[in-house]
């Protein structure tokens, strides 16, 4: 009765792709929610590939995920992936709906599957990776996953003792998930930009696992992210089997190293979050063997997809698309301290809003006071245009980073805000968008382009 009741599933679900397209339904996840509605087991019965590596974790999942993919189709494999759906249990189904034949034989070499964490409960039990590729472990919409130590918790109950993780070894919240699982750690050798001493709002991880001492940190990049030691208890964070070195942001290059050899890549951006990643997908390809210097040159190849970040020439600014996760503290923290760095003017459009939670609740804003709005007090920041259901919320916020009021614009429809940029010539115009408001940024974009243009004439 199951394998009737999984065929029922599976052919249900494969009808329903051609039935989406003729009928104009984008139904991303569709098939996936009708088989797991018609088959509860239906992920347990699905064919797999023969390989298969999830990618979990706060930040980076996706560009990582996007990296490896990308990487072993230019190595010839055939590769299974749900970066065009999502990445909790009704995605992983359609994608693996569509990654097998009528009756059930697998079409691909290998799968690489974005995880959601809190999904993994679903997932894990009959999916069992050979490889877990762990980013890193923050605090993230409160709501949903609460805090890191909870995340981590999670995990460790749901990931199977035979799968190998590959895992940040500068995050040790990290580190502490399914302690007996075999494992890599990776990390990044000390950086000209390193600190010793937390400069962000939050740090999720100040105690030693060990004898509860005050951790310390031999070099420390954001938050809770660096070499952690304890000099109460001798405790300190394992030690790296692959590691990125010689980090050289003006050359844009870098060496990423193991015990068996090292290899010199190019940087696919000066962000340190996008060096973890090239870390990470490099981590993770030495373990299936591929040799540095064709990991090197496969990534010469790619490079970060344009809805994370973006520039283009308009009129007499450039126009940077940059991508950071409303509700996500660390995420927009990150952008936030990135675009800061930066040389030049800048002027900032915010439009991180959650337009989910809008239409169907409230959006808990909790999350503006634990991200580092700091960073934007700065005098090259000229001005800022703060839009959307909470427009209001970010000029508070801005006020309370010590943002001057003058440089703050407030408009709650995004393209009547649009009229409020400035367009400084020589300056760069950064449009900050989260995931619920990717499709209205493109269309605000548009609006901004044509603005630009006006202004330069």
């Amino acid at each position: 009765m199951g394998k009737l009741k999984f065929y029922a599933a599976l052919w249900a679900a494969k009808l329903s792709r051609p039935a989406l397209k003729l009928t104009g339904h984008n139904g991303t996840n569709f098939p996936g929610e009708l088989a797991l509605k018609i088959c509860p087991d239906f992920l347990r019965y699905v064919g797999k590939p023969e390989h298969v590596i999830a990618v979990t974790g706060t930040n980076g999942k996706t560009t990582v995920s996007n990296l490896l993919c990308d990487i072993l189709e230019m190595d010839g494999k055939r590769v299974l992936n749900n970066r065009f759906g999502s990445n909790i249990s009704s995605g992983i189904a359609t994608s693996l709906v569509a990654g097998v034949g009528l009756f059930n034989r697998p079409r691909y070499h290998a799968a690489v599957l974005e995880i959601d964490e809190r999904s993994s409960k679903r997932i894990y039990p009959y999916i069992k990776p050979d490889y877990l590729v762990l980013t890193n472990l923050f605090r993230d919409s409160i709501m949903r996953n609460a805090h890191p130590h909870y995340i981590a918790d999670f995990l460790t109950a749901s990931i199977p003792p035979e799968t190998k993780l590959v895992v940040n070894a500068d995050d040790l919240i990290a580190c502490s998930v399914a302690p007996d699982n075999p494992r890599v750690c990776f990390g990044i050798r000390k950086m000209d930009t390193d600190v010793t001493e937390c400069i962000n709002l939050i740090n999720d991880n100040r105690i030693c696992p060990r004898c509860n001492g005050d951790l310390k940190y031999e070099y420390l990049r954001y938050h809770h992210i660096g070499r952690a030691y304890c000099p109460q208890c001798g405790f300190r964070a394992p030690e790296y089997d692959v590691e990125g070195r010689d980090v050289d942001l003006e050359n844009m290059t870098m060496t990423i190293a193991d015990r068996e050899g090292s290899g010199q890549y190019r940087l696919l951006s000066d962000g340190v979050f996008n060096i973890y990643n090239m870390v990470t997908a490099a981590a993770l390809l030495r373990q299936l063997g591929m040799s540095h210097e064709k990991i090197a040159g496969y990534m010469d190849r790619t490079h970060i997809v344009e809805t994370r970040y973006n520039v283009e020439p308009v009129g007499q600014v450039e126009l940077v698309m940059q991508m950071a996760k409303e509700k996500n503290a660390l995420a927009c923290s990150r952008a936030f301290d990135y675009v800061s760095h930066q040389p030049g003017r800048k002027e900032l459009f915010l439009m991180m809003n959650c337009l989910g939670d809008e239409k169907h609740w409230s959006e808990n804003v909790c999350w503006l006071y634990d991200c580092d709005f700091e960073f934007l007090n700065s005098d090259e920041i000229f001005h800022i245009v703060a839009t959307g259901p909470r427009a209001r919320d970010y000029r508070l916020r801005l006020l309370l980073a010590g943002v001057p009021a003058e440089r703050i614009d407030c408009q709650e429809d995004e393209f009547a805000a649009t009229e409020l940029l400035r367009f400084e010539p020589g300056s760069r115009v950064y449009m900050f968008y989260g995931t619920d408001s990717l499709a209205l940024a493109y269309k605000v974009r548009e609006k901004v382009k044509a603005l630009g243009e006006e202004a330069a004439k």
